[in-house]
């Protein structure tokens, strides 16, 4: 393993900056990195405050085990990846009178916000590729408490993809990343105050679309998948100190950007569920990586978005830039099955390819890449609705107060009221390039775009 470079001459060290305040509309954060690159002490910037979230009236079928990370938006799409979280926001209200603050980020990216206590983590990338950041901003300033930089070196991507697209993930004791450079993919962690803690090389890591997967964290493990066209495995480690807990090797075949869910049957142990063209869906128990049980005919195309458990069923898609896409549901296998899993049914119809599927009470919905909400049954996959709404997606729907949102390629939020019944959405334009999935708080909702961050907050 790796130890990170001590001092700021080294490819990998923290960035600091002249202590004062800057309006945000006078200068960005990469002019004044480049103007106060010598100085030594924290920069922060000041902005107007932000928030609004949405408040959950459905309850998933999923039963949440690690409380304390369903406890804040701490990885993508918040507890579990559900996408769902209990918020005073009012998303069909919005309004850019609500925006509390917005922020200039040191360059592009697709990361989603990740939040714990009063500090957001994201990742960012410089128009040059060379320089790779981790940012903590406060969520009630709008300021940056810190911003951390790694030497970069760009490689074959995706037009659509970033070098900072995989989300961080937080918990009490540490932020945690990854990235990729040609010769090797990455998974480290920092403190919350921005000191670096381990780093851990993975490997060689291929793929004609660069990199995108999200780590977890879940009993005391820093989990990610490594689908890749290379040397593929699933992977834990200690997320004190990075070292290795347990690797478990996986087919390859087009590299995967699935986030990993926690699925838990009544009375039974926890599984962590993946998705991939090479393996399907597979369940795998956390403690020590062995694959419970497999479905591997489930795709035949890349997947891209994450699983989730609804309605007694396990749900992955995958699909390509050319079409093709589909949705399986799958029986998760149980103690009396004897770990058999069968297809429960598929969805061929504008289907989702990239954007993860939501579940409110005992609605699914499935926002598709090209614009069309799909609403159906989860158990039986009987569909309630199929309508446009127009625009394109790569982030992924998120949920509170019985209202789904998602934001489009260039920056519309769309707000749809749940329910087997489709109604006129509402709508926010930013006019701004967006491919992360928004994140919400217990008061309010951060909107990322590609060089920007927003708060909304209503009072």
């Amino acid at each position: 393993m790796a130890a990170f470079p001590p001092h700021p001459s080294s490819s990998l060290h923290p960035l600091r900056f002249q202590g004062t305040d800057v309006l945000l509309a006078q200068m960005n954060i990469l002019d004044f990195i480049a103007q106060n690159a010598n100085h030594s002490t924290m920069f922060l910037f000041k902005c107007r405050g932000w928030a609004p979230l949405w408040l959950l009236t459905g309850v998933l079928s999923l039963q949440f085990v690690d409380l304390s990370a369903a406890s804040a938006w701490n990885r993508f799409r918040g507890p579990n990846g559900t996408g769902v979280l209990e918020s005073s926001v009012k998303l069909s209200q919005l309004s850019m009178e609500d925006l509390a603050w917005k922020l200039e980020l040191p360059g592009e990216g697709h990361s989603s916000p990740v939040l714990w206590g009063q500090t957001l983590f994201l990742t960012s990338m410089n128009p040059q590729a060379s320089s790779f950041y981790v940012v903590a901003i406060d969520t009630l300033s709008g300021k940056v408490n810190w911003s951390r930089e790694v030497a970069y070196e760009a490689f074959s991507k995706h037009d659509f993809n970033s070098f900072a697209s995989p989300s961080p993930t937080v918990d009490e004791t540490g932020v945690y990343i990854a990235w990729a450079r040609p010769e090797s993919l990455h998974l480290a962690s920092l403190t919350h105050q921005g000191e670096w803690r381990w780093d851990r090389d993975l490997g060689p890591y291929q793929s004609q679309h660069g990199v995108g997967v999200s780590p977890i964290l879940y009993q005391g493990k820093v989990i990610m998948a490594n689908d890749q066209l290379g040397k593929s495995s699933l992977i834990a480690l200690d997320k004190a100190n990075g070292s290795l807990i347990w690797q478990t090797p996986r087919n390859s075949d087009k590299a995967a950007y699935s986030t990993p869910c926690l699925y838990q049957a009544e009375g039974e142990a926890g599984q962590l569920i993946f998705n991939s063209a090479a393996d399907g869906i597979t369940g795998v128990d956390p403690s020590n990586g062995q694959v419970i049980w497999s479905y591997p005919k489930a795709f035949d195309k890349r997947s891209c978005s994450s699983p989730i458990v609804a309605g007694g069923k396990i749900f992955g898609s995958c699909g390509s830039g050319g079409g093709g896409n589909y949705v399986v549901a799958l029986n998760p296998p149980n103690a009396s099955s004897a770990n058999k899993v069968e297809l429960a049914y598929e969805i061929r119809r504008s289907a989702n390819y990239v954007p993860t599927p939501l579940a409110l009470g005992d609605i699914v919905y499935f926002w598709s890449d090209g614009g069309i909400l799909t609403a159906a049954d989860p158990k039986t996959g009987r569909i309630h609705y199929q309508e446009r709404v127009g625009g394109r997606y790569f982030g992924s729907p998120v949920a509170t107060g019985g209202e789904i949102l998602c934001v489009s390629t260039t920056g519309e939020l769309v707000v749809v009221e749940a329910g087997p019944t489709f109604k006129t959405p509402h709508r926010l334009d930013l006019g701004a390039l967006c491919h992360a999935t928004p994140a919400l708080s217990e008061e309010a909702l951060y909107v990322r775009t590609a060089w920007t961050l927003h708060k909304f907050h209503q009072p």
